[in-house]
């Protein structure tokens, strides 16, 4: 028997190279260009490195929040006013509003999945109290190290760190879904001898979200960044994919980003 669930993932980049691509695919991947667009709350994920008291000083029991994340808290404002907090144990959401230099949150509202670390649940709580208190932001650095600080109630400050987002690099996605095989399968390389690649295939949907059909099984040269693989799991993702334009001529030219982990079942 099999089970089935779904479950959301987050985005991030990866290389794509699908079916029968140079080998080189999985060793060179395509080197953004760097970004022309000025630099906004939308243009850039923010991931939260430093918390300062109203006088400047660190603040240290934020700190000790912060340094216990395996990865930065990371804030993404959307053009449609929307805002997404990442790398906690839950995806948080809310809406914003900025005029000037003035910012205000909604209060956020989050997904409901358990989390065995206590300091990461205590970290999600703390960052979910203290946005909705923001008043103001203001972007300093250089275009290619950009920083967001955001001041809140009572002078504390958060200092965050730039990293474009995939539609500043790379412009318009197209939205595709790809169903991946419970296993890996050998696949030939060149220079490394019995590796493994994902088999996918593309799935088809209609405007109401059912199936219509699917393309052929093929080998994934490379991987889906934000996609781990669990042995004997199948899964169909829904990807965004970006195009590089100046990606080198022996290398993919897609730049894959997962969506949505939309469907996962476990083959015994």
């Amino acid at each position: 028997m099999s089970s089935l669930k779904s479950i959301a993932a987050a985005c991030v980049l990866t290389t794509f190279a699908l079916g029968c691509t140079h080998a080189t695919d999985v060793q060179k991947r395509p080197q953004p260009t760097s970004a022309s667009t000025p630099v906004s709350l939308q243009t850039h994920h923010w991931q939260l490195n430093q918390v300062r008291d109203v006088d400047g000083s660190t603040d240290m029991q934020w700190q000790r929040s912060v340094a216990a994340s395996r990865v930065p808290v990371e804030l993404l404002f959307t053009g449609e006013n929307a805002l997404v907090v990442k790398r906690l144990c839950n995806n948080m959401h809310g809406s914003y509003e900025a005029q000037g230099d003035a910012l205000q949150v909604s209060r956020m509202v989050s997904t409901m999945m358990a989390c065995n670390d206590e300091k990461m649940m205590a970290l999600e709580r703390q960052v979910a109290q203290q946005l909705p208190k923001v008043q103001s932001w203001k972007i300093t650095g250089s275009e290619n190290a950009p920083v967001l600080a955001l001041t809140f109630q009572g002078g504390v400050v958060w200092e965050l760190k730039g990293k474009p987002t995939y539609e500043t690099l790379y412009g318009p996605s197209e939205q595709m879904f790809l169903e991946v095989a419970p296993d890996k399968v050998v696949c030939h390389h060149p220079l490394a001898e019995n590796a493994q690649c994902l088999q996918v295939r593309e799935v088809k949907y209609d405007a109401q979200g059912i199936k219509q059909g699917f393309g052929t099984w093929g080998n994934y040269y490379g991987s889906i960044e934000g996609y781990s693989k669990q042995p004997n799991v199948r899964n169909i993702l829904r990807i965004k994919r970006y195009t590089n334009q100046n990606a080198p001529a022996d290398a993919s030219k897609y730049v894959d980003v997962l969506d949505l982990v939309v469907e996962s079942e476990i083959k015994r």
